[in-house]
């Protein structure tokens, strides 16, 4: 399997990138392939500090990046030779075989990882609008949000496919059996929400391969009512990094509360705070696939580091091996059969 890795992609990029790299060599197969893409003097000299001289690891040199403030559409038009360009190019159908990448993985821009992936790889067979999906951890266990980013004005038929392709993530990648799907809504009473609010509700609810629960309030995210929230990619977003900041600032008010009051019991705590922390921590699921999108391509937090990294390529590795494009391509097939 060939996956490639933007170098140059987030806020800790390269170095963090080229670890992630380097770590996860002890868990792919020996004939696996991790394709460098960045400069290859910057890339060369970190391997080398590294002291990893290792076949499986190939650099794609490409002098050009594009930073995170850069405009998408016109970054990917203009930087030809940058990572995110060339990763898609090769993880396109078009690419030659020996050069096509299985997968490809960023931390960087995210608009540019969308936009270079509907310019080259292009949607799947069925597939209206591609959608970020996302792994939220919480005390009921973990939560399939999209879309996060991809999508800001989706129309009820992308949510619709958004339940489905949710549905299918959290069945093949999470394990969740028959995974209940709802709808973001400003309450859950059947009145509430816009035209187009009740219109998705009535796609999903009409959609027989997954199963629809209704709306749902932010308040019931976190608490178990669903495993798969379908949303837009603003609310999405912003759901995300509030969940994300929110845990974080929780512990770490536990911790100087606990220390204030009692330093010795501090000490004693700590090894829970950082089992409590490793557990609500989105570096653990890695990447977020760009769901719908004719390949697979992962996009990364920007602030991620080499554990995002090497999990976010074992994951991708996942994808690839359970079909799980093939999967969707059937089921929306499946879909339109019944619909007709």
């Amino acid at each position: 399997m060939r996956i490639g890795v933007d170098v140059m992609g987030g806020d800790n990029a390269p170095e963090e990138i080229v670890k992630g790299c380097v770590d996860v060599l002890d868990r792919i197969q020996a004939d696996d392939v991790i394709v460098l893409a960045g400069p290859r003097q910057v890339v060369v000299d970190l391997l080398e500090a590294h002291g990893v001289d290792d076949p499986r690891l190939v650099i794609l040199d490409t002098p050009e990046w594009i930073e995170m403030a850069e405009s998408p559409v016109e970054a990917v038009r203009s930087k030809r030779d940058s990572s995110v360009v060339k990763l898609a190019e090769l993880s396109s159908r078009k690419a030659p075989p020996e050069e096509r990448l299985d997968a490809w993985i960023s931390a960087g821009n995210t608009g540019a990882c969308v936009t270079a992936s509907a310019m080259f790889m292009r949607r799947l067979p069925g597939v209206h609008r591609p959608g970020i999906v996302v792994t939220v951890p919480t005390f009921a266990g973990p939560i399939i949000l999209v879309d996060v980013g991809a999508n800001i004005e989706p129309k009820p038929h992308h949510l619709a496919q958004y339940g489905v392709m949710g549905s299918i993530y959290a069945e093949k990648a999470i394990g969740i059996e028959n995974p209940r799907v709802a709808l973001m809504n400003v309450g859950g009473e059947e009145q509430k929400g816009t035209a187009d609010m009740k219109q998705a509700r009535d796609l999903l609810r009409a959609t027989p391969s997954i199963n629809f629960k209704g709306y749902i309030e932010g308040r019931a995210v976190f608490n178990g009512e669903a495993d798969v929230i379908v949303t837009d990619g603003v609310l999405g977003n912003v759901m995300l990094k509030l969940a994300e900041g929110l845990s974080t600032s929780i512990i770490q008010a536990l911790a100087h509360e606990v220390g204030r009051i009692d330093p010795d019991l501090s000490e004693r705590v700590k090894p829970v705070l950082k089992n409590l922390y490793t557990q609500y921590d989105y570096h653990e699921y890695g990447g977020a696939p760009l769901m719908g999108a004719n390949g697979y391509c992962f996009i990364s937090h920007g602030s991620s580091k080499a554990r995002t990294i090497c999990n976010s390529i074992l994951r991708a590795r996942q994808m690839v091996e359970i079909g799980m494009n093939e999967t969707i391509v059937d089921r929306l097939r499946a879909q339109e059969e019944v619909t007709v």
